[in-house]
């Protein structure tokens, strides 16, 4: 493949590495809004948020595939999935793309379906990330965040705010060179249950929006880490 990185920080060079690993070309390397997006069959997009959703309707316009992985531009969320339904393009937008990630996810999933009835437990997530991160809390806490929140008829959202009602709260903490790491907790008087998910270097975040490109490739539709990962 030939891939255009959008976004050529730590992650953009991560990435770079492992993609010429697996017998892929970097046709586009790029911080800026100027490139010929027509040299790449691929775009992996980790930029800044106020870049992300530019970057993927260019690519949408010009039938490229696009992956992306930042955060913090959800807002139009909705905007990309018209557009990429309009022009019949190829999408993956994961807040997350390493496999373990979104195995934790689905346990994530699951642990909330048997804990929302008991209501002994109080629920809340921590993230801590590098302090270069632009946005808080992370798009892989408020992924965590949603998969609760639906099975918790008292929740209405998620805070930053420790005591906010009715909210599920997040605390954001940023500390230098730390890849990434999330944990959910459910307190009661008597025990606490924690699981909890520590990224030890970008290499696993880069591998999977590689193999989400691998995947993509050739297919039209919006898709997610699910169907690359075939989690059902």
């Amino acid at each position: 493949m030939k891939i255009a990185l959008l976004g050529y920080g730590k992650m953009g060079k991560t990435i770079e590495q492992i993609a010429i690993q697996r017998g892929h070309s970097i046709v586009i390397k790029t911080n800026n809004e100027d490139y010929d997006i027509s040299k790449a069959d691929i775009a992996i997009d980790f930029s800044i948020p106020t870049a992300a959703f530019n970057n993927i309707t260019h690519c949408l316009n010009n039938n490229i595939p696009v992956i992306s992985g930042t955060t913090g531009w959800l807002e139009n969320y909705d905007k990309a999935v018209a557009l990429c339904e309009e022009k019949k393009g190829a999408f993956i937008y994961a807040s997350n793309f390493s496999l373990g990630v979104n195995i934790f996810f689905e346990l994530n999933n699951t642990l909330a379906k048997m804990m929302h009835s008991l209501k002994e437990y109080n629920v809340s997530i921590e993230e801590i990330h590098h302090t270069q991160k632009l946005d808080a809390p992370s798009g892989t806490a408020i992924t965590l965040a949603n998969g609760i929140i639906k099975e918790y008829s008292n929740l209405n959202g998620w805070s930053l705010e420790p005591n906010k009602e009715d909210a599920l709260p997040i605390t954001a903490k940023r500390i230098d060179a730390v890849p990434g790491t999330h944990t959910v907790t459910y307190q009661s008087k008597v025990d606490t249950i924690d699981i909890k998910h520590t990224a030890h270097s970008r290499e696993g975040f880069a591998l999977g929006a590689v193999v989400a490109a691998e995947w993509l490739l050739g297919k039209t539709g919006v898709f997610s880490m699910k169907d690359v990962l075939n989690i059902n």
